[in-house]
C-alpha cells in the first residue's frame, strides 16, 4: 500500500504528536555522542619526555597535552595528559614507550565493536523492530557504562569498552531508522540534519563536561548517567512507539493498526470523516492479506536476488568507507596547531557540512550534491599531496579545513542516501553495514600508528585514487529528492537512475501553431481529427497559390 499517499495521512501524518516524537528522538544522539568522542580524551597519547632526552611519544590525538619530567613513571618518563583530563587510562597504566602500541590497538578495538553493533542491532531491529532494537541496545549499554568505571586493567577496558561501543551504535541505529520513517518526504533531510546537529552538539560539548569531571572515570560515570536517562524511552511508549511503516511492511497487521490507533489519537484525527476513513482503510489492509497472514521478515542475505538495490548499497557503502578513511589525512595537517584548536576546527567544519547539506540537497538534489562533495574531497586531497611541501602553513591548514568539511559531507549524506534508497523491510541491516563500513574506515588511522606510521603516504594515496574512482559510480545512483520511501524490495527495484542531462518535454520547433485553435479541429474523434486535418491542409495549399499568384501580378 502506499503508506506516505494513503495510510498515514488517516493517522495524522506529520502532526502534532508526530513532530512531538521526531523531536523527542534527537535527544538521545548528544548522549551516544559523548560516548563515541570520549574515546579521543580516554586515549589521549601525550608528549612525554625523558630526563635523558625525548621519547618521541605522540601528540597527533590530544589537544592541550604539555611536556613534563617526573620520577613516578617507570623509567624516569615523564608524561600528562590533554587539559581536559588530569586522568586517562595512558596516565593510570603507563601506555607510553614499550607499551605505546596499546593505544592505537585499544581505539581499533573500539571502533571494532561499532562496526559490530552496527551490523548485528541492525538485523534486531529488521527483526524485531526499532524499539526493541533500543530496548536491547540500552540493556547492555547500561550495566557495561558503569563496569567501565571500575576497570582493574587495561584488557579488562578494551573488552568492555568493545561490547559498549556495540550498545551504543544500536541506540544511534534504532533512533535515526525511528525517525526517519516518521518523516515526509519533503522534511526528511531538515529532521535527519537537526539530528546531526544534536550530535555535533554532544562532541562540543565533550571537552566542557571533561573539564568538569576531571578524571575519565568520572567522565564515564557522567556519561552512564546520560545513557540512564534513555530508560524514559523505554518505560514510555509514547516517546518511542514502533514504527508503523515497519510493521505493515512486514505484514504485523494487528500491531500496525494499534500504533495507527494511537498516532492518530494523539494527533487528534479520531472523529468524523477521519474516523471513517480510518476505519475503511483497515477494512482495506485486512482485505491485502486475507486470513491470518504470517509476517515476513529480511535480511541484508534478501538482497542476493535484487538487481539494483544491492549495486546501490555497494556505491553508497563504498563511498562512506572513502569518505572517513580520508579524514585522518586531513586532520593530520591540523595538528601542526597543537592544543585544542584542531579539536574545535574539525567540530566547526562538521557544523558547516551540516548546514551546507541543509542548504543544497533539496534545492538540486541527493546526486548531485554528494556528487560536489565527492570531487571537492578528492581535489583536497591531490592538492596536499603533491603540493604540501610547497604550501604555506595557512593555506595547508585551510586546504585541510576544506577537506574535512567535504568528507565529512560526503559520510552524512551517503548515510542519508542510503536510508532513503534501501527498503523499509531491510533499511536496518543495510544501513547497518553502511555505517559500519564507515567505522572500518576510521579505524585505518589506528592501524598506521600501529605500525609506527610507517604507511601514512601510501594510506593517503589509496584513498586518494578511491575518492577519484567513486565519481565515476555515483552516476549509477537514484534520485531520491521528495520521493516515498521504498517499503519492499519490488519497490526499491523500481528506483531508477535519473539522465544525466536534461532532455527538452516537447520539439524546439512546434510542428502546429500555438495560437487559437480552429472551430473545425476536434482532438476527440480520430476520424474528425483526420477530417479536419486533411481540410486544413488544402486550405492552407490554396492559400499559398493565392498569396503566389499575387505575388507574380
Amino acid at each position: 500500500m502506499d503508506f506516505d499517499g494513503k495510510v498515514w495521512p488517516l493517522a495524522g501524518g506529520f502532526g502534532r504528536y508526530t513532530r512531538l516524537v521526531a523531536a523527542a528522538s534527537w535527544l538521545p544522539n548528544v548522549c551516544v555522542s559523548l560516548g563515541f568522542f570520549s574515546e579521543f580524551l580516554y586515549t589521549s597519547s601525550p608528549e612525554s619526555q625523558c630526563q635523558g632526552g625525548p621519547c618521541g611519544g605522540d601528540n597527533s590525538s590530544s589537544p592541550g597535552a604539555t611536556l613534563i619530567n617526573s620520577s613516578t613513571c617507570p623509567g624516569a618518563w615523564g608524561v600528562q595528559a590533554q587539559s581536559w583530563l588530569h586522568g586517562t587510562i595512558v596516565t593510570q597504566w603507563h601506555l607510553v614507550c614499550e607499551n605505546g602500541w596499546k593505544v592505537p590497538l585499544e581505539q581499533i578495538c573500539y571502533l571494532i565493536g561499532w562496526l559490530w553493533g552496527y551490523i548485528i542491532f541492525g538485523l534486531v531491529c529488521d527483526r524485531f523492530g526499532r524499539r526493541n532494537g533500543f530496548i536491547s541496545a540500552l540493556v547492555v549499554a547500561l550495566p557495561l557504562g558503569v563496569a567501565l568505571c571500575f576497570s582493574p586493567g587495561y584488557l579488562s577496558f578494551m573488552a568492555i569498552r568493545i561490547v559498549f561501543g556495540a550498545a551504543l551504535s544500536g541506540i544511534f541505529l534504532s533512533f535515526y531508522i525511528a525517525r526517519l520513517e516518521l518523516c515526509p518526504p519533503g522534511l526528511r533531510l531538515m529532521i535527519t540534519m537537526i539530528g546531526g546537529f544534536f550530535w555535533l552538539g554532544g562532541e562540543l560539548l565533550l571537552p566542557g563536561v571533561a573539564v568538569l569531571c576531571s578524571d575519565w572515570k568520572v567522565l564515564q560515570g557522567a556519561i552512564s548517567g546520560a545513557l540512564l536517562l534513555l530508560s524514559g524511552y523505554w518505560c514510555c511508549h509514547l516517546l518511542f512507539p514502533e514504527s508503523p511503516r515497519w510493521l505493515l511492511a512486514t505484514r504485523q497487521l494487528n500491531r500496525c493498526k494499534a500504533e495507527l490507533c494511537l498516532f492518530s489519537r494523539a494527533n487528534g484525527i479520531d472523529t468524523g470523516e477521519d474516523f471513517a476513513g480510518r476505519e475503511s482503510l483497515f477494512t482495506e489492509i485486512d482485505s491485502l492479506w486475507r486470513g491470518f497472514p504470517r509476517p515476513r521478515y529480511y535480511s541484508f542475505c534478501s538482497l542476493v536476488g535484487t538487481r539494483l538495490i544491492w549495486r546501490n548499497a555497494l556505491i553508497l557503502g563504498f563511498t562512506t568507507f572513502i569518505g572517513s578513511g580520508i579524514r585522518p589525512c586531513f586532520a593530520r595537517n591540523l595538528m601542526a596547531l597543537g592544543g585544542s584548536t584542531p579539536y574545535f576546527l574539525q567540530a566547526g567544519s562538521e557544523v558547516l557540512a551540516c548546514i551546507s547539506l541543509c542548504i543544497t540537497v533539496n534545492h538540486w538534489g541527493r546526486r548531485a550534491v554528494l556528487l560536489l562533495f565527492t570531487i571537492l574531497t578528492g581535489f583536497c586531497s591531490l592538492l596536499l599531496l603533491a603540493l604540501t611541501q610547497y604550501l604555506f602553513t595557512a593555506v595547508s591548514i585551510a586546504i585541510s579545513v576544506l577537506g574535512s568539511l567535504s568528507s565529512h559531507a560526503v559520510v552524512m549524506l551517503s548515510v542519508f542516501y542510503a536510508s532513503e534508497v534501501l527498503p523499509t523491510v531491510i533499511r536496518g541491516s543495510g544501513l547497518g553495514i553502511i555505517l559500519g563500513l564507515s567505522m572500518l574506515g576510521r579505524a585505518s588511522f589506528p592501524m598506521i600508528v600501529l605500525q609506527q606510521r610507517s604507511g601514512f603516504f601510501l594510506h593517503h594515496v589509496v584513498f586518494s585514487s578511491f575518492c577519484i574512482l567513486s565519481v565515476l559510480s555515483l552516476l549509477l545512483l537514484p534520485e531520491t529528492k521528495r520521493k516515498a520511501l521504498p517499503d519492499t524490495l519490488r519497490q526499491g527495484e523500481g528506483l531508477r537512475r535519473p539522465p544525466l542531462l536534461l532532455q527538452a518535454t516537447q520539439d524546439a520547433v512546434p510542428l502546429l501553431s500555438h495560437g487559437k485553435p480552429r472551430a473545425d479541429y476536434n482532438a476527440d474523434s480520430y476520424a474528425q481529427l483526420a477530417s479536419s486535418t486533411k481540410k486544413m491542409i488544402r486550405s492552407n495549399s490554396t492559400h499559398g497559390q493565392d498569396n503566389k499568384a499575387l505575388a507574380n501580378d
